[in-house]
């Protein structure tokens, strides 16, 4: 099993520390850095940025938003960072949700399955640099009646195949995931429930004639070191309020809608009615302690290898940390933390 490190969104206050944090997964041996976006800050200036001030290590964007770019674009900006990068890019996808999708990128969020799958082809045709024809539901190339021709791409890749992958929750787009990409960026995953998310990538794999073996199996996972597990536990639930009371409208929360599958449905509504409600520190007290347990690597060394072994076991094949604390020295601890227990796991 790999690690990965994420990043989060650029524009925090902790810039400067992120190129550092970059750094030291870099020197450590760590596979990939991701990169998020949503409304602030964008992850392929972010990684471009980090390509420059790195030298091993992947960059990887987690995710680019479907709804912010035309997939020629993406195809463009994932030719031009894996050129930039030596070879170095994975590209991550996601369709964000209705709330970003409409009110900032003013794209209907409809029929996400269908224009997934559209804009996965898309990019592969742009990639593979024939011709760009489509004719879909979504899109059109070259758009009829017009002076529009089918063109190639210009840029030759470094690869001719670059890694891409999709952020996926709910069963239906867990399964398009499995059957259309590379490898799968998963959140709040629990290695006790992991059959809520392999179930369908495998059927989804099965479809197109193949298996999980060389699939990426690459959750995101929070990890906070230290001996108190209880204090860990706390420092996530801000985290984990965010994400299962307010991302997203109270009828698509895709986050609250796992949290449900995972068998916290009464909490899952007691969090999103005090988020919505704006009581913050009422939402983040109400999230399970252990829901995030599960989801999260918290405690010192050894609890963590057994963590990690158990994700391990149910099949991730990159484990991508993202460090709770806000100074450097903190997020450092940890990146050696997680080389650590991996090592300790017998892992590495």
């Amino acid at each position: 099993m790999r690690l990965g490190i994420n990043l989060g969104y650029w524009g925090l206050g902790m810039d400067a520390d992120n190129i550092a944090v970059a750094q030291e997964a870099d020197r450590l041996g760590y596979s990939v850095c991701w990169a998020a976006e949503a409304y602030g800050s964008d992850a392929a200036t972010v990684l471009s940025f980090v390509a420059a001030k790195t030298e091993r290590i992947d960059v990887g964007s987690a995710i680019f938003q479907i709804p912010a770019r035309t997939p020629a674009m993406t195809a463009m900006t994932a030719a031009t960072l894996d050129t930039l990068s030596g070879g170095r890019f994975r590209l991550g996808l996601g369709v964000s949700g209705p709330q970003v999708s409409e009110g900032w990128y003013g794209v209907k969020f409809d029929k996400p399955l269908a224009r997934t799958r559209e804009y996965v082809e898309i990019i592969r045709k742009a990639m593979s640099r024939e011709r760009l024809v489509h004719e879909g539901e979504h899109w059109t190339l070259p758009l009829p009646g017009g002076p529009g021709k089918p063109i190639k791409l210009t840029v030759h890749p470094v690869r001719e195949h670059i890694p891409l992958y999709i952020a996926a929750i709910g069963p239906r787009n867990l399964e398009l995931t499995g059957e259309i990409a590379d490898g799968w960026l998963g959140i709040f995953f629990s290695p006790e429930h992991a059959a809520l998310s392999l179930d369908p990538l495998t059927a989804g794999r099965a479809k197109a004639g193949r298996t999980l073996e060389g699939f990426d199996l690459c959750p995101t996972v929070n990890l906070a070191v230290g001996e108190d597990i209880k204090a860990g536990v706390d420092a996530l639930r801000s985290y984990a309020a965010l994400y299962i009371g307010g991302m997203g409208s109270k009828e698509k929360n895709f986050y609250n809608q796992l949290a449900r599958r995972m068998g916290y449905e009464q909490a899952a509504d007691e969090v999103q009615e005090k988020y919505l409600a704006r009581d913050y520190a009422g939402a983040a007290a109400a999230v399970p302690h252990d829901l995030i347990d599960a989801t999260s690597l918290i405690g010192d060394t050894a609890r963590i290898a057994d963590r990690m072994q158990a994700y391990a076991e149910a099949g991730v094949t990159t484990l991508t940390l993202a460090p709770a604390g806000f100074t450097l020295d903190e997020r450092i601890l940890a990146l050696r933390t997680g080389v650590e227990a991996l090592e300790r796991a017998g892992l590495a």
